[in-house]
């Protein structure tokens, strides 16, 4: 006999009117209900996840949050467990959103003041994952198991402000009251190696700021061979394996490439809404991730491995602002125009904010090796007419609707609600200035054009020094994300490397 959903009830009692709500009125007496955090859109969705898990027989719903970092954090909640769950979330340790990459905490956790200039952050209390039922999963990888996305309050119910995914979509919601709509496309690169059948031992495990050896890994392609149909050919197992696995997860899936350098690939996704795509790309990270591993294969978008000197990854990021109607508001008037006014001076916000947005579009150490010359990757602040050379190319034009900007600078690591954001800061804050762009360039790795950051370090002091990014995120969100960052970056300045062993042990 099929076991029934503790919340599952009769259709006759499924109420009148307008609400879907998939739980008897006696039985909503929980957090989400209480503080009205759900909309009529989401209790549907919650009625048709529960019709889900029934059918399938799901056991077991992974609730996960996207912390600072973009890594997803959460627990998974047990069959008898999911309908309290639906009602009232699942709590978490506050101080999951106080760490640096490797878990050591940045602030004080357990004093009644943090640092972190807010309430609710003392002791290392609770913080609670409300789901979203739109973002409701069936894992291909996992028998039996669901997977649902969530955003982050504290337990009054308040939201909590350093939630990224509320980030972007306080940003999206300020767009909407003026009439505009955000559209974004993502290319996204990434690495997959042999993971080599070696059992972990001692060197790889590590503690809070001191992380343990990385697995030991084999390349999986030569390189130089960009878009080689029969080097392709030779990973097709895995290509087939993220095909089935990303398509089942409703990704919207474009392409699956064999890029430039050893062991490296390309996903693209088609173009949608910015807070559905920077959803998507949470997803595919960690599908991607699993699927890999579930083929005897490491996948990691981590920007520049060690032996990828010739070609690092990066995350393309292509967006446009639409009107209330759908049409797209960077398409120029006149023939011979690249953009019209309103695109140019987005374009120019982009670039007169790009120092201090590229903390949140290339927000690890690593990633700033990536800006080199002649590499695929950018290295100074310009824009160009589809040159794929410049920080920024304008692609389309008079009558192409699908004219955009493609900003070049992301790593595949970023956070891609934070990424997004900064973005849709920099371009308004020149639309609101009435900011001219400079004249696009034709040789992007040879012009007067200031350089993009040269560390993590550079760019966290221009985003401290940023107005416009602390007018739209607050000085709270500013302020804490920086010293997470500088954290981060002044441990790694005091990490003895190997190149400095190299260098200098033998001859000194």
């Amino acid at each position: 006999m099929r076991e029934r959903n503790v919340d599952e009830r009769p259709v006759a009692e499924s109420g009148g009117g307008i609400s879907a709500r998939p739980m008897l009125a006696k039985d909503r007496e929980g957090l989400i209900d209480r503080h009205g955090l759900w909309s009529e859109e989401q209790y549907a969705a919650a009625g048709q996840m529960r019709r889900v898990i029934d059918e399938l027989g799901i056991e077991m719903v992974r609730f996960s949050f996207v912390d600072q970092h973009g890594v997803l954090r959460g627990k998974t909640i047990a069959r008898g467990g999911i309908a309290a769950a639906m009602r009232s979330g699942v709590t978490a340790p506050s101080s999951l959103l106080l760490k640096d990459t490797s878990g050591q905490s940045v602030f004080s956790v357990f004093a009644a003041e943090t640092g972190v200039g807010l309430a609710g952050f003392s002791g290392a209390g609770d913080i609670v994952m409300v789901p979203d039922p739109a973002t409701f999963r069936v894992l291909p990888w996992a028998l039996k198991t669901g997977w649902i996305l969530c955003d982050v309050h504290f337990p009054d119910g308040s939201p909590v402000p350093l939630c990224t995914r509320s980030i972007l979509r306080n940003e999206l919601t300020a767009l909407a009251a003026r009439g505009y709509g955000m559209t974004v496309g993502a290319e996204l690169e990434f690495h997959v190696y042999r993971a080599d059948a070696v059992a972990l031992t001692t060197a790889n495990i590590g503690a809070p700021g001191r992380p343990g050896a990385a697995v030991a890994t084999s390349p999986t392609t030569r390189g130089s061979q960009l878009l080689y149909e029969e080097g392709l050919d030779r990973m097709q197992p895995l290509v087939d394996a993220l095909y089935r696995g990303l398509t089942l997860l409703d990704l919207p899936l474009r392409s699956i490439e064999l890029e430039f350098g050893p062991s490296q690939f390309e996903l693209t996704m088609e173009a949608g809404s910015a807070r559905g795509i920077a959803d998507a790309i949470v997803l595919c990270r960690s599908a991607v991730r699993r699927i890999a591993a579930g083929l005897g294969y490491h996948a990691t978008f981590m920007s520049r491995p060690q032996g990828t000197e010739g070609a690092s990854t990066g995350w393309h990021l292509h967006q446009s602002i639409t009107s209330a109607g759908g049409a797209n508001v960077f398409v120029p008037d006149a023939p011979g125009a690249s953009m019209s006014l309103l695109g140019a001076s987005y374009l120019a916000g982009i670039l007169d904010h790009a120092a201090a947005a590229a903390a949140f579009a290339t927000p690890t150490v690593n990633g700033y090796k990536r800006y080199q010359p002649h590499s695929l990757a950018p290295d100074r602040i310009a824009w160009g007419i589809d040159n794929k050379g410049a920080m920024v190319r304008a692609v389309g034009g008079y009558g192409d609707p699908a004219t955009r900007l493609e900003n070049r600078s992301g790593e595949p690591a970023a956070n891609p609600y934070l990424y997004i954001a900064s973005q849709l800061i920099s371009g308004m804050d020149g639309v609101d200035r009435g900011l001219i762009p400079p004249a696009p360039t034709n040789d992007p790795y040879n012009t007067s054009a200031p350089a993009l950051p040269a560390s993590l370090g550079e760019a966290v002091d221009a985003l401290e020094q940023d107005a416009a990014f602390r007018s739209a995120l607050g000085e709270v969100v500013v302020d804490w994300f920086s010293a997470i960052k500088r954290a981060e970056f002044s441990r790694y300045l005091r990490h003895v490397s190997d190149w400095e062993q190299r260098e200098y042990f033998d001859i000194f």
